[in-house]
């Protein structure tokens, strides 16, 4: 048997896929031990419990923790390097196998869905470094919470979209999902007075449909949301939809999937290492597809903190 150090621990979300990942991992565990991956699972029981799993696995001295699962359940697993805002996670790599609804992070990593295929990039374990975001927002209860994430966070329309999908079902998969879920919320959505301030500079204000604090460029099941965006450049890519209108939205939702929407002039992207946003409205904050408050909200970048798989 290897030493702990060499043994992957996987964190498994077995509700993630509509619940097909809890039936699959067997399979999946066989191609982890064909691969010559030897491994301990854990399976996750409910929201937040990856969290924990990681914290514990890192400080039992695993170095490589593989999530497998939705964007939600990464970033779950991402929080777990973290306690507060202390750092548990040096000299250890996160691996990745996506069984979720929108697998929107592996995307910009260039990772395929595919568990075989997943799994042989696990076996190779060529990695690259890349940022993380950290967010101060407030809790659904009012108080001040601190999540991190590795892909996006957004405010505005995609939290009421994935408060509305996270409440119906995922069963369509991510496009379709993502899709009816944005389109449904869009019909009663109303924009928000918003102030934004980005790396201390002079305040944005006004009328916002959603502030897009990008660290990868994809999310809500495919839309290309922040095209330029770099996972290791030290930046977040902000892109702010005004105040658009709920017909100039649906008529331009099939260039935001093609990444071929920034230069509407009701569009605008910024770069920036802290971002700042407050309302007097309740706006709510989507985090890699889970919703867990509402502005106000205040993000920093945390340049090439995570080693990913890749």
């Amino acid at each position: 048997m290897p030493e702990r150090s060499e043994t992957v621990f996987v964190v498994v979300n077995p509700a993630s896929a509509n619940g097909s990942t809890g039936r699959m991992w067997p399979a999946i565990s066989r191609l982890l031990r064909e691969a010559g991956l030897e491994h301990e699972a854990c399976l996750t029981s409910g929201p937040l419990d990856a969290v924990g799993i990681t914290r514990q696995a890192l400080a039992e001295g695993y170095r490589t923790v593989v999530a497998v699962g939705g964007d939600g359940t990464v970033n779950e697993v991402v929080n777990g390097f973290f306690d507060g805002d202390q750092w548990l996670g040096d000299g250890a790599r996160l691996g990745l196998i996506c069984r979720g609804t929108g697998c929107d992070l592996i995307k910009t990593l260039g990772l395929p869905k595919d568990d075989r295929q997943a799994v042989e990039r696990l076996r190779a374990g060529r990695t690259r470094r890349i940022d993380l975001g950290r967010v101060r927002f407030t809790g659904h209860s009012g108080e001040e919470q601190v999540r991190y994430f590795a892909n996006i966070g957004d405010l505005g329309l995609g939290g009421e979209t994935v408060a509305r999908v996270n409440r119906t079902t995922k069963a369509f998969g991510g496009l379709f999902s993502f899709l009816w879920g944005t389109l449904a919320t869009v019909a009663t959505y109303r924009n928000k007075d918003i102030e934004l301030v980005i790396d201390g500079g002079e305040p944005i204000r006004g009328r916002m449909n959603s502030v897009v604090v990008a660290n990868g460029r994809f999310f809500g099941g495919g839309m290309e949301i922040a095209p330029q965006a770099v996972m290791d450049d030290g930046l977040f890519d902000i892109v702010v939809l005004g105040n658009i209108s709920r017909l100039e939205l649906v008529a331009n939702i099939s260039r935001v999937y093609r990444g071929a929407h920034l230069d509407h002039p009701k569009i605008a992207l910024w770069r920036g290492r802290e971002v700042t946003v407050r309302s007097q409205d309740t706006v709510l904050l989507d985090l890699d597809g889970e919703q867990p408050g509402r502005a106000d909200a205040v993000f920093t970048i945390l340049p090439g903190r995570l080693e990913v798989i890749v």
